[in-house]
């Protein structure tokens, strides 16, 4: 897969003034555009090796097609190992020591939160591309920081459409005990009881991220006796819980809706254990047949010999996202690169998306499907994508969740 330059500038809306001035391009190509890119890679492995092998597949096109503005790009990865304040130590040795342009990554919400907090501080650009709380475009959002990912509200969103379709009334929940799932669970509770007044949630377990007690989790929910389940746990603590509940029949009978269990990173740890019939948020990477993913997922499978997860797709979008907004910006000074990122339309492996300019959140969807097991895997099945732009709330809501501006 090759990115034709003068396309992919022109795209940027902007780039076809950069072409038009040599001058600028040659006095800015004296050094490579530094990016920070702080992670939870030690933390969150199954996530993060993905998401920067696509990282650096999308940096590698751009810079083979002659980088941006005349200057290659260059990423410095650090490792957060999950903790807020490595993360803000990383961010400030960058800043300061390595001089990097911006700053970019973050996974768990907290750990984003945190970085964005620092960007704030220090007039910084921050493109966070995983942590998918609220709190980081809304109630804590700031100038310096922008998202990627769908959030948690559109998420949760997504999930109620279908939801709102059940039978069910009598729900209960589990997340993990951070702000990412206390987000989540909030905003399924707000919006299920909207669209379903007679719902009532009986039972809400938030065990410990990554020391989650499944046996004591699954009694717990059993005891209240739910006809459906809200589950927001990801990684070894899904697996975890899965396991219990099919060996204690948990799931049996009952509906399931769960964020992010439809990513091929979690599907694949679960085996032939993954559930059947969960509705999903995730990624139907072999089925997916756009043109343009059908170009990222081929480039991806040529340079890994691997198929991408979801992880590599957020890698892959947040590099070329970036890139789109410094060709469109002409510089690398930071206000005027947020300038360019509110209203950039960008290229992602799902198709084109945009940050909008009134709480720097990305419209890039997510898939809305069913779980199901094939040759012994899990896989998504029944879905649809679900475009970010349609589960956003409106300008004035958003005034009132965004009180900084």
């Amino acid at each position: 897969m090759t990115i034709d330059r003068r396309r992919f500038l022109a795209a940027a809306s902007g780039g076809a003034a950069m072409l038009a001035a040599p001058s600028l391009v040659r006095a800015q190509g004296a050094g490579a555009i530094r990016i920070g890119e702080i992670n939870s890679y030690t933390a969150q492995p199954a996530f993060l090796k993905p998401y920067r092998q696509g990282w650096e597949l999308a940096q590698e096109q751009v810079n083979a097609a002659g980088g941006v503005l005349g200057r290659k790009i260059e990423t410095l990865f650090r490792d957060d190992a999950g903790k807020p304040e490595d993360a803000v130590r990383h961010a400030g040795d960058l800043i300061n020591a390595e001089k990097v342009d911006l700053l970019s990554g973050g996974y768990l919400s907290n750990v984003g939160l945190a970085i964005a907090d620092f960007a704030a501080q220090n007039k910084r650009l921050y493109a966070a591309s995983e942590p998918l709380s609220d709190a980081l475009v809304w109630s804590k959002g700031n100038r310096y920081t922008f998202r990627l990912r769908p959030s948690t509200y559109m998420q949760a969103a997504m999930l109620v459409e279908e939801a709102a379709k059940l039978k069910a009334r009598k729900w209960a929940l589990v997340a993990p005990n951070y702000e990412y799932g206390q987000s989540a669970v909030k905003w399924f509770k707000e919006l299920l009881k909207k669209a379903k007044p007679d719902v009532e949630f009986v039972a809400e377990q938030y065990p410990a991220l990554g020391r989650i007690d499944a046996g004591a989790t699954v009694q717990a929910l059993e005891a209240a006796k739910p006809e459906a389940i809200f589950n927001v746990t990801f990684s070894a603590d899904l697996t975890n819980f899965v396991r219990q509940g099919n060996t204690r029949g948990l799931f049996e009978g009952r509906d399931v809706a769960s964020m992010l269990t439809g990513e091929p990173e979690y599907l694949d740890a679960l085996g032939a254990e993954a559930p059947e019939g969960w509705i999903v948020t995730g990624y139907p990477h072999a089925d997916l047949a756009t043109p343009e993913h059908i170009k990222f997922r081929d480039a991806y499978k040529a340079k890994y010999n691997d198929y991408p997860r979801l992880g590599s797709v957020v890698g892959f979008d947040t590099m070329n996202s970036i890139a789109a907004a410094l060709a469109k910006a002409g510089t690398t000074d930071n206000e005027k690169l947020i300038a360019a990122m509110e209203g950039l339309k960008f290229p992602s492996a799902f198709g084109s998306a945009e940050y909008r300019a009134i709480d720097h959140q990305s419209t890039l969807g997510a898939f809305v499907g069913k779980t199901a097991l094939k040759d012994g895997k899990g896989v998504m099945v029944d879905w649809r994508y679900a475009d970010g732009a349609r589960y956003l709330p409106s300008d004035d809501v958003v005034k009132t969740l965004r009180p900084a501006g």
